[in-house]
This record gives structure tokens, C-alpha cells and sequence, in this order.
């Protein structure tokens, strides 16, 4: 699995952890092995661009998703058979960019009342998911994905090193 994290937004960030977390969300979602997956930082001016000029919003934002054609993983509710057809098998997948900005996560995770790498981990996981087809726009699916994500997180949690993902460290102060 190849995943490649770019921190653009001039923020020190764990970026080991966060492929490590990347992995694990895609290992638990049992997305193929020789997938691809960018995860990249931003500052809040470039997230603005992209916020505005993909989906219509003003202003910055957490996290965008774009999912490429490449890899179609079942839908939520799928079997995850359909990911070991003999056709694909050899073939890598571009699974697609989640793209998070780490000073709006720090406004946020303030507001939470937790560590903005915390908040960026989430954010991650959240991506990806959306990534995989998931999407919160109705209540039974936003409770479906939000689950998931919690579950995601607690596993990764459970199995990080003490102190992976509850320090606030030096992001704290960057926001």
C-alpha cells in the first residue's frame, strides 16, 4: 500500500502518524493492498481555493475528499469479496487525496476540547471513509459513518504507542 503524505500548510506535523493511522484505516476497511492514497496539508488561502472552487463554499475548510476512478470499492454495505476479482488483482488502485487543513482542525479541536493532532487524525479517517463511498447526508448514513469513523479511531487509538495522538504538542500553539 503506498501512501503518500505532502505537508504544504507550514505546520509541524506527525507525518509518520498520520500514514500509520492512513494505513490502519485502510487495512481495518480492507482496501487492496497496492492501493494508493495521497493525504496532503494545506494552509487556510489553498483550502479556501479548493473549497470554493469544488464545492461552491466560501471560506477554508477541514478536510476535502477526492476519490479517483481508478478503485471502486463497494459501497457501504458491499461485500468485500468484490475487491478480490480475479481482473483487478494485479491492478494498483489510486484510491484517491483527502486533502485537511491543520489550522482550521486547531480551531476546532479547541473548541472540542482535544489535541489538534486528535483532530487531524479524525479528519483523516473522515476523509478516507469518504474516500470508500461513505457520506453523511442523511441520518441513518451520517450515523453509519460516524460509527465507523469512532470505531476507526478507538482501534488506531488502542493500538498506537502511549501519547500517539493525545499530545497536543507543538500543533497547539500553531493555530
Amino acid at each position: 500500500m503506498s501512501i503518500e503524505i505532502a505537508n504544504e500548510s507550514g505546520t509541524d506535523i506527525d507525518e509518520a502518524a498520520l500514514a500509520g493511522l492512513a494505513r490502519h484505516v485502510l487495512d481495518e476497511m480492507r482496501v487492496h493492498p497496492l492501493a494508493e492514497l495521497s493525504v496532503l496539508l494545506v494552509d487556510e488561502p489553498a483550502m479556501t481555493e479548493l473549497h470554493v472552487r469544488w464545492m461552491g463554499e466560501e471560506g477554508p475548510t477541514d478536510v476535502l475528499a477526492f476519490p479517483m476512478d481508478e478503485l471502486r470499492p463497494p459501497q457501504p454495505g458491499g461485500t468485500q469479496g468484490e475487491r478480490d476479482k480475479p481482473d483487478a488483482a494485479g491492478i494498483p488502485g489510486l484510491l484517491g487525496d483527502v486533502v485537511i487543513c491543520p489550522a482550521v482542525a486547531a480551531v476546532q479541536a479547541r473548541r472540542a476540547g482535544q489535541s489538534v493532532d486528535a483532530e487531524i487524525e479524525l479528519l483523516c479517517a473522515h476523509g478516507i471513509l469518504h474516500l470508500l463511498g461513505y457520506d453523511h447526508a442523511d441520518a441513518a448514513e451520517h450515523a453509519a459513518m460516524f460509527g465507523l469513523q469512532d470505531r476507526l479511531l478507538s482501534s488506531w487509538r488502542a493500538s498506537s504507542p502511549p501519547g500517539t495522538g493525545e499530545d497536543p504538542g507543538d500543533l497547539a500553539a500553531s493555530g
